[in-house]
């Protein structure tokens, strides 16, 4: 059974998985990870992450590293969820190099809307740490939100009006709890 995965543990699987890649590429860290990274939460079950351009020998050294360090790694990524945003790739916030590897967060945004649509508790949870560390600009989300607003119809999963009446409920709910005007 794997154990949870602390910021130690990320770390040395983020350095190991850099040293072991065998070219340069990016690999992008998701959710858990980065909540675990920036310290508003201990562990997280599960890494997720993104390799995009993917790293030679990547796979390979995940699929050892998972059993190493006793942990979960899960490829996913916001765009798997909601439509992808404009300009993720420049929001994503770099980690570090490692080996040939840079490692970033995925785009907070992306991340943000995507826990949104989700709406489980202790994803709102993130969302808020998110707005909180000023990783996130609430008028910016919903900027784009709505960006993608018309893309919606590609992810036959998602009510598009329910998934509005979630976006703008967290941003009031933020409001509340940083006193600002919704």
């Amino acid at each position: 059974m794997r154990t949870h995965t602390d910021a130690i543990k990320l770390m040395r699987f983020i350095e190991a998985l850099g040293q072991r890649s065998s070219s340069a590429g990016r690999a992008y860290i998701v959710g858990g990870g980065s909540a675990v990274l920036y310290g508003w939460r201990s562990s997280t079950v599960d890494v997720d992450i993104k390799l995009d351009p993917e790293p030679a020998g990547a796979f390979g050294a995940i699929g050892r590293l998972k059993d190493e360090l006793e942990i979960n790694v899960e490829l996913a990524s916001p765009e798997q969820f909601i439509p992808e945003l404009p300009g993720w790739h420049e929001r994503s916030v770099h980690i570090g190099r490692y080996g040939q590897v840079d490692f970033y967060h995925y785009d907070f945004y992306a991340q943000a809307l995507a826990k949104i649509e989700r709406g489980h508790s202790r994803d709102l949870g993130d969302v808020d740490a998110m707005i909180q560390a000023k990783l996130v600009d609430p008028e910016r989300l919903l900027e784009l939100f709505h960006a993608v607003e018309g893309s919606l119809e590609r992810y036959p999963a998602i009510d598009a009006e329910a998934f509005r009446a979630k976006v703008l409920a967290a941003l009031s709910r933020s409001a509340l709890a940083t006193g600002e005007q919704p």
